[in-house]
């Protein structure tokens, strides 16, 4: 997920968004996306929401575990797609061979 990353960081993060949910940030681990959202709507400011510096750190590491999740389901897209391309191909091929062997018997 890259090397900005704590170990276990990415993977854990990346189980939030492959769920859809909200990346917990610091001091909101334990809270529900709903419990965090209804927090800040009564007017509180969560403490990583805080500073941007900590701000832009987070957004930077949540992007390259986002990227990192489309990519991977952009080449698992792709490879589904091959598989069937593949198998339109065969099921093609045996379709010809199939009636091509199915003539030759007839005129025998």
């Amino acid at each position: 997920y890259g090397s900005a990353l704590l170990p276990g960081e990415g993977s854990a993060m990346a189980a939030y968004v492959q769920q859809g949910k909200r990346i917990p940030r610091r001091g909101e681990i334990g809270l529900s996306g709903d419990q965090i959202s209804d927090y800040e709507k009564a007017g509180y400011v969560m403490s990583g929401s805080r500073h941007q510096r900590m701000n832009a750190v987070r957004l930077r590491k949540e992007n390259q575990v986002i990227s990192a999740e489309e990519k991977r389901l952009l080449l698992q897209h792709a490879q589904e797609q091959k598989v069937k391309r593949e198998n339109e191909i065969i099921s093609g091929f045996r379709e010809i061979l199939g009636d091509k062997f199915n003539t030759g018997d007839e005129q025998d």
